[in-house]
């Protein structure tokens, strides 16, 4: 099962490092990983995704990186209400045969189209992860010529 952690960390050099290495020391794969700073400079929110067979691995996980001393929180947010987005941009094929599914794709979810030349277009969108996996499934239909993704970011209301 995929799981949300937010964790608040020191904005110090090395950080990121130190917590990325913690996971691949034990062999625990980050499925999405998002990193900035928030109202307050010193500190940075990280949005960790990962995959964790069962609780036992989640907890350790936890407790891996509360024990970090630049860590100031670790929070599970997958079983709590909690609002989370990710941003994509997708350069994808062009033609006019294409363009009744991508109009389709743009009054079905929030995309917009920033670029357009004659044989691609270049989309950003805002989405939940449903609406993420949504589009993907779209997109893949249309053809992905290069794709970047953000990283899950997310918070409590």
């Amino acid at each position: 099962m995929k799981h949300t952690i937010s964790v608040l960390v020191e904005n110090k050099f090395g950080v990121l490092a130190r917590i990325s290495g913690l996971f691949s020391a034990r062999g625990y794969n980050i499925d999405s990983l998002a990193v900035g700073e928030t109202e307050d400079p010193s500190v940075s929110r990280m949005t960790i995704v990962v995959n964790a067979a069962d609780e036992r691995i989640l907890e350790q996980i936890k407790k891996q990186l509360n024990k970090l001393i630049d860590v100031i929180s670790v929070l599970d947010l997958t079983k709590k209400k909690h609002y989370d987005r990710e941003l994509i941009m997708a350069k994808i094929n062009f033609s006019k045969t294409l363009e009744p599914k991508i109009s389709k794709i743009t009054k079905r979810l929030p995309v917009k189209i920033i670029h357009r030349n004659k044989d691609s277009y270049v989309i950003e969108a805002v989405l939940d992860q449903e609406q993420a996996k949504d589009l993907m499934a779209s997109l893949e239909e249309i053809g992905i010529k290069e794709l970047a993704r953000t990283g899950r970011i997310a918070l409590e209301p």
